[in-house]
C-alpha cells in the first residue's frame, strides 16, 4: 500500500514538473509583452518587466495594421474550418460507411498524402493558384488548406465507433444515404467534429511560408507574415512588440480550445491519435 501511494506521489510530481516546464515559455511570452525596447536591451535575463501597465506593445503593434492581419487570419482559417468539416465528414462516411470496390486503396492514398512533406508541393501548388488567379488573395491562401488529409484520417477512423446497425434500419426504412448522412451520422459525429475544427484552425492560423509565399501586399497577410512585418522597425526587432503579438495570436487558440476542450478529447481517444 505504502509502495502504490510512493509511486502514485512520485507521478504527480512528474507531472507537475513536466506541466511546469511546458508554461515556463508561454509565462516569458506574457512577461515580455509589458516589456520596453530598453529593458530587453538592459536586462535580457528578467523575467518581470517594470509595469504590467504598459500597453504600448499592444497599443504599437494595432496601430502598424496588425487588426487587418488578424482579420484576414479570423477568415482565412474560417473557410479552412469550414471546408474541413464539410468535405472531410463526407470523405469521412464514404471510407467508412459505404462499401465500394477501390475503398481501401483510396484511404491509402489519403494516409499516403500525410507522409509528403507541404514544401515538396509547394511549386505546383503556387502555379495552379496564379493559373486559377487566386494569388494575393484570401481564398488562396486557404484554398490548399480546406480538405486535409489528417481531418479525414480523424472522421474516418471516428465514424467506425458509430454502428453500422444505425445505417442498416435507416436504410430498410426507406432513408437515402444523404439523409442517413444528415441525419444520423452526422449528429453522432461532433467529437471528431470538433477534433477537426481545432486541428484544422491551428494548421492555418498558424501557417507562415504557404501565406508569406501568396500575400503579394500587406492587405492580405495573415497573422504570423503580419506579426514579422510589425514587429520591425528600423531594420531592428522589436522584442515587446513581437511577444505582445504572440499574446494576441495565443488567445483565440486557448478559447476554441477550453471550448471544445470536452469534444476533442473525446475524439483523439476515439481515433487514436497521440
Amino acid at each position: 500500500m505504502r509502495t502504490s501511494r510512493l509511486g502514485s506521489a512520485l507521478l504527480y510530481l512528474l507531472i507537475t514538473v513536466v506541466c511546469v516546464a511546458m508554461l515556463i515559455p508561454f509565462v516569458l511570452v506574457f512577461f515580455g509583452a509589458f516589456k520596453t525596447q530598453g529593458e530587453f536591451t538592459a536586462n535580457p535575463g528578467a523575467w518581470l518587466p517594470e509595469s504590467f501597465g504598459n500597453f504600448a506593445n499592444f497599443a504599437t503593434l494595432f496601430e502598424r495594421g496588425f487588426g487587418q492581419y488578424f482579420l484576414n487570419g479570423v477568415i482565412v482559417s474560417a473557410l479552412v474550418v469550414a471546408g474541413n468539416l464539410v468535405f472531410s465528414s463526407l470523405a469521412g462516411y464514404t471510407l467508412a460507411k459505404l462499401h465500394f470496390r477501390g475503398r481501401g486503396f483510396v484511404f491509402a492514398l489519403v494516409l499516403a498524402t500525410m507522409m509528403v512533406p507541404i514544401v515538396a508541393i509547394f511549386v505546383p501548388q503556387f502555379m495552379v493558384a496564379v493559373q486559377l488567379g487566386l494569388v494575393d488573395t484570401l481564398f488562396g491562401i486557404a484554398l490548399p488548406m480546406l480538405v486535409l488529409p489528417i481531418a479525414v484520417f480523424v472522421v474516418r477512423q471516428f465514424a467506425h465507433s458509430i454502428p453500422e446497425d444505425l445505417m442498416e434500419a435507416a436504410r430498410l426504412d426507406g432513408a437515402g444515404e444523404l439523409r442517413i448522412f444528415g441525419q444520423i451520422f452526422l449528429p453522432l459525429l461532433a467529437p471528431a467534429l470538433a477534433t477537426v475544427s481545432v486541428l484544422t484552425f491551428l494548421a492555418s492560423w498558424n501557417a507562415f511560408i504557404w501565406p508569406l509565399v501568396m500575400a503579394q501586399s500587406q492587405s492580405t497577410y495573415t497573422l504570423p507574415v503580419g506579426l514579422a512585418v510589425a514587429a520591425q522597425a528600423n531594420r531592428t526587432t522589436e522584442f515587446g512588440v513581437l511577444l505582445a503579438g504572440a499574446v494576441v495570436v495565443l488567445l483565440p487558440v486557448l478559447v476554441l480550445f477550453l471550448f471544445l476542450q470536452k469534444y476533442f478529447v473525446q475524439g483523439i481517444a476515439a481515433t487514436g491519435l497521440k
